[in-house]
């Protein structure tokens, strides 16, 4: 079963990773055929991650196979389904998640259209299966990556367009590490650092869930602005925020001004590596708090005294799970999250201004900012 489909449709295709992104075009492509496993989708609004000029014009290394059409995750109408879908319906609103897994082999995982994943088994999924993202008119990705969403409950009852729904996937990422080291209702978590897209994003998620937040960061005109969102479009949300100095002590000092503390979710980018922030949040858990590490660039030695000590767990997180996706989604078409300009102000581009679209992906960043291109 599907809806009419054109035979060609457009899309933003790397050939080749080149400065300036002249490796990078607008071309007319074969629409892609549904297959067993696969849903083909007509892309509303795909999200543009705030490093994705950096992958595309080399300034990040990211091994990906090429030719591809670029893109991340996506919103999106299903058009046609394979023969063995059961739930998923041509016309259903779907998020369409840049996580793609094997099948047979779990280990193989890949960031559509970003990353090939970490062996050689992620790397033939992306070259061989699912290379192709959503920067173009029409998309086909596995069923398991397209979630259905309430269109009714979300976009008319609770007033979201479909450039909002597109922040899901920031939503996400921090959800799939706060879930992941169970955090509860009524704990106090700490976000560091909180000022970028990812770490904003889970300011928003930890509030949801019911926590306390430590918002850390070194921008203090970010973190107040952060505070002024949150409070803005959940009046009553108990958030802190503490500047990032550098100075290990008085940073660990700070946050145990606040009392007990949960849990620690670090999103921490490579330009963070040497920063002693993350010990300092270590440092000032309760005894058998839990820490979420997503960043993955801490560079220096970690209070290993402190871990031993405290009975504190560490667990690393990449991504999240296809259950996180399920629940996020619950709660958002349950309400929990603020609606309008107070859950995301999304900045949307056309593809033919694919390339504006990139260089403010880079600069609008922080909590509620995020960047669509509408093919």
């Amino acid at each position: 079963m599907a809806l009419e489909i054109p035979s060609h449709h457009r899309g933003l295709v790397l050939e080749s990773v080149e400065k300036n992104l002249s490796g990078v075009h607008i071309k007319t492509l074969p629409t892609p055929q549904a297959e067993t496993g696969s849903a083909i989708v007509r892309v509303l609004s795909a999200g543009v991650l705030s490093y994705q000029r950096d992958i595309y014009d080399g300034t990040r290394d990211y091994p990906i196979p090429k030719p591809l059409v670029g893109g991340m995750s996506a919103i999106g109408r299903v058009v046609a389904v394979g023969r063995d879908a059961v739930t998923l319906q041509p016309g259903k609103l779907v998020y369409v998640d840049c996580v793609i897994r094997g099948r047979d082999n779990l280990d193989a995982m890949i960031l559509s259209a970003i990353s090939d994943g970490f062996n050689e088994p992620s790397q033939r999924l992306m070259k061989d299966a699912w290379r192709d993202g959503v920067f173009a008119e029409f998309a086909r990705f596995p069923l398991e990556s397209c979630v259905l969403l309430d269109e009714a409950r979300l976009c008319q009852s609770l007033g979201y367009s479909i450039n909002d729904l597109t922040y899901i996937n920031y939503l996400l990422v921090a959800y799939g590490g706060l879930r992941d080291i169970r955090v509860e209702p009524g704990e106090t978590v700490i976000i560091c650092p909180a000022t970028g897209g990812f770490g904003g994003a889970g300011v928003q998620v930890a509030i949801a869930m019911g926590a306390r937040v430590i918002a850390m960061g070194r921008n203090e005109a970010e973190l107040a602005r952060l505070k002024t969102h949150v409070v803005k479009g959940t009046p009553g949300a108990n958030i802190e925020t503490v500047k990032i100095t550098g100075n290990e002590e008085h940073d660990t000092a700070t946050l145990q001004t606040f009392g007990t503390i949960d849990a620690v979710l670090d999103l921490s980018p490579a330009a963070a590596s040497k920063s002693p922030h993350l010990n300092s949040a270590i440092t000032a858990l309760r005894r058998k708090g839990r820490i979420s590490l997503m960043g993955g660039f801490h560079d220096g030695p970690i209070p290993s005294f402190q871990i031993i000590a405290k009975d504190l767990m560490i667990k690393g997180k990449f991504m999240y799970e296809r259950e996180d996706m399920q629940q996020l989604i619950k709660m958002l078409e349950r309400g929990l999250f603020p609606r309008g300009s107070d859950f995301a102000d999304v900045k949307s581009f056309s593809l033919d201004h694919w390339k504006a679209a990139l260089d403010m992906g880079a600069e609008y960043t922080g909590i509620g900012r995020f960047v669509a291109i509408t093919p």
